[in-house]
């Protein structure tokens, strides 16, 4: 069974505080947007926003990125990547863009994200928020914003939902055994 390492209350603790972080190293929102990767980064941009939002009186453009395509694994998946939707709002060039994830594992997705991107535009800045980093880099990657530090095996997988989905908001931890 899986081992829950983080409820509703403790995800929206995290969010908040992150919120703040951007907020304070941005010096407020000015030339600022939030883009969230496909699927769960986009969720927890639009609550970071709205977060940002409360504390700043500022709206923040927020965006999706696909990064199916940029991926460096492609050709070594046997399933057809499922591409969703790229929706940058605003022109990112010359903007400090905040790209947002749920999990920071090797490093490899934010690479692709950060290829995608730059088929968008030329940004001043590229900072990153995520609410889990596991470790286990094998590009120098590293967040800027991390709500939770959870050491993991290689063989162990973070499941993150969220009620965006349908379900409860929660992180959970998978062992080997339980994939």
């Amino acid at each position: 069974m899986p081992k829950e390492l983080l409820n509703g209350k403790d995800i929206e603790r995290i969010l908040s505080r992150i919120a703040h972080e951007i907020a304070e190293k941005n010096k407020g929102t000015e030339n600022l947007c939030l883009i969230g990767i496909q699927r769960g980064g986009v969720h927890l941009a639009r609550r970071l926003s709205a977060k940002i939002r409360s504390i700043e009186q500022a709206d923040i453009p927020v965006g999706s990125l696909d990064i199916s395509l940029y991926r460096d694994d492609l050709g070594m998946r046997k399933e057809h990547p499922v591409v969703r939707k790229t929706d940058i709002p605003c022109a990112i060039t010359g903007k400090k863009v905040v790209l947002v994830d749920d999990v920071l594992f090797t490093g490899r997705s934010i690479r692709a994200a950060m290829d995608a991107l730059m088929d968008f535009g030329r940004p001043s800045q590229i900072q990153l928020a995520v609410l889990i980093d596991r470790g286990h880099r094998e590009l120098p990657i590293r967040a800027d914003y991390a709500g939770k530090n959870i050491p993991t095996s290689r063989v162990e997988k973070i499941e993150v939902q969220l009620r965006e989905d349908g379900g409860d908001d929660k992180v959970l931890l998978q062992t080997a055994e339980e994939k």
